[in-house]
């Protein structure tokens, strides 16, 4: 059969070629990279900007980072050797043991010989006349491949509010994304931290332990579920190893990655003593698993407003000052219509002498003065100040690439109203090019390594399929863009999830940023079956190209 991605080698002053070029070297490109170089033979390479692999936990070292999926889950289901080898010490794991893991990984399936690390892809543009991509770096000029791959995560672009006088601060200021590698050290400092959702909750305990004084600047109350986390005993680990292939098997086909089993009853169809009880177990389990409790909290205002009141309630009785309690408990979306975090011991930390809550949205910060944080009723002083300000979620990454498609398309003009994507990999006019966990797909509505997989194992077979084929050319159109989108939107009003008017999901924590909302709330393993559909009919959606210009 005829080869329609073939290895191409740089002549004279031409830019190196790849097959495929591949942009991160996370849990999305290490995967990737395995399946495209060690599976079909491609000559691909991973760019990376940092200097090891890890993505996304490469950048976020911020204290109390660790993740909030198990780890026995949070992890590669593709190799059982790797699988059966690598023992996680901790329920969820802490940021260190991941990158460790993702070393290891890197090392175990040789995968650095094909990884440029400390190279920054500054812009990407395709070549209609060559029918490839030409990417430009910094380090290592253009190069040139015949598939451009997107493994940028989405939660990479770091969100750092636009508060004026921020150049004026005296004192030090770090985002939790960018945290510096040497670590900061809070002994006998006065520490603002600004930011209350996944990643404040779990920075703000750990700070707390360190700091003379923390001062927690809280734009919107939080839900959070204890996560419970602790060492996992060796007796614990094999019984893991022992289930493995059926955690993986209930993950995959589950709604959002995780080996929940939810219970089959509306909250509102059991007694309000049942209800209770399996709040309350569900509670001292701790983690994500909490929304299993009923199978409707995500659908049913009414059911969902049962967890919300158990949470408050728990907020209530956890934080010893009423007021404080008051600011702390969420009144404006339902639980876990934004992402639900979990913590260790967030609540109880305001409980100590040393920490301090602000409600920004009573009273605003004005500005950041050389002192410290103005609001509107006074100044607080600081000698650090800690962005916990989350990403430009999804669509930031891949616009922070500068990438410029077929007929004169910039994907940064094409999302100015929002994200145009089908099936979550591929925006219109922009052959050859696949996005790894985009908006329009599952992503961060799913344990990752899920939707990793399922997606890298998509575009492996997708391009294999190509090579059998003898096609060099594939792309989706307006239409099928503007028809996903569209389901997109009616899987995500199907839920509570659009009522989080703050929620990250629609973009609201950057301003300017459209409101719409990004992730395929319609499950991870009905997607999954709608792609392996789309590639059994011979990829509908997309078409494909054999000739190298395409009018």
């Amino acid at each position: 059969m005829p080869d329609g991605i073939n290895n191409h080698q740089a002549q004279g002053g031409a830019a190196p070629q790849f097959d495929a070029i591949i942009v991160g070297a996370g849990f999305s490109g290490l995967y990737q990279l395995h399946q495209l170089r060690d599976q079909l033979g491609l000559n691909v390479l991973v760019i990376e900007a940092g200097d090891d692999v890890g993505g996304t936990w490469y950048w976020n070292r911020y204290p109390g980072a660790r993740c909030d999926s198990e780890s026995h889950y949070y992890s590669y289901s593709f190799s059982r050797a790797l699988q059966e080898e690598w023992r996680w010490s901790e329920r969820y794991p802490e940021h260190g043991e991941i990158r460790r893991y993702l070393a290891h990984v890197a090392d175990r399936f040789d995968l650095r010989r094909n990884i440029s690390l400390n190279t920054r892809l500054t812009a990407a543009r395709w070549d209609e006349a060559g029918n490839r991509w030409l990417i430009d770096t910094d380090t290592r000029g253009t190069l040139s491949a015949t598939v451009f791959i997107t493994a940028v995560g989405c939660l990479s672009a770091a969100n750092i509010p636009q508060i004026p006088g921020l150049d004026t601060f005296k004192g030090a200021w770090h985002h939790t994304g960018r945290w510096p590698h040497q670590g900061v050290d809070f002994t006998g400092k006065r520490v603002g931290l600004i930011g209350t959702g996944s990643t404040g909750i779990q920075a703000t305990p750990v700070i707390a332990q360190q700091a003379a004084q923390l001062t927690v600047f809280q734009r919107t109350a939080n839900y959070s579920i204890p996560a419970r986390n602790r060492p996992l005993t060796d007796e614990e680990w094999s019984e893991i190893q022992d289930s493995y292939e059926a955690i993986r098997e209930r993950a995959r086909s589950s709604t959002n990655g995780h080996p929940f089993v939810i219970f089959d009853k509306s909250a509102l169809d059991v007694s309000p003593a049942e209800r209770s009880r399996r709040y309350e177990e569900a509670w001292a389990r701790g983690g994500l698993g909490f929304r299993a409790a009923f199978n409707d909290l995500l659908k049913n205002p009414a059911a969902n407003a049962t967890a919300s009141d158990f949470i408050r309630a728990k907020i209530a009785e956890i934080v010893r000052d009423p007021a404080t309690a008051a600011k702390l408990t969420p009144t404006d979306h339902p639980f876990a219509s934004k992402r639900p975090p979990v913590d260790t011991d967030y609540f109880d930390t305001f409980n100590r002498a040393n920490v301090t809550l602000v409600d920004i949205k009573a009273t605003p910060i004005e500005r950041i003065e050389a002192r410290g944080i103005q609001t509107t009723e006074t100044l607080h002083e600081l000698d650090i100040i800690v962005f916990a300000t989350g990403f430009d979620a999804l669509t930031g990454p891949l616009l922070a690439l500068e990438i410029s498609g077929a007929g004169g398309h910039n994907l940064r003009q094409d999302w100015a109203a929002g994200p145009r994507s089908y099936l979550g990999l591929q925006p219109p006019h922009y052959p050859n090019m696949f996005t790894i966990t985009g908006p329009g797909s599952p992503s961060v509505l799913t344990n990752m390594p899920v939707a990793i997989e399922q997606h890298t194992q998509w575009i492996t077979a997708c391009i294999s399929y190509m090579r059998a084929h003898g096609f060099v050319r594939i792309e989706t159109s307006e239409e099928e863009a503007g028809t996903w989108v569209a389901k997109v939107n009616a899987a995500a009003n199907a839920t509570l999830l659009p009522m989080a008017n703050s929620s990250w999901y629609l973009g609201a924590n950057v301003p300017g940023k459209p409101r719409v909302f990004m992730p395929y709330a319609g499950g991870m393993a009905h997607y999954a079956r709608i792609c392996d559909e789309v590639a059994r009919d011979g990829y509908r959606g997309f078409t494909l190209s054999r000739a190298r210009q395409v009018a």
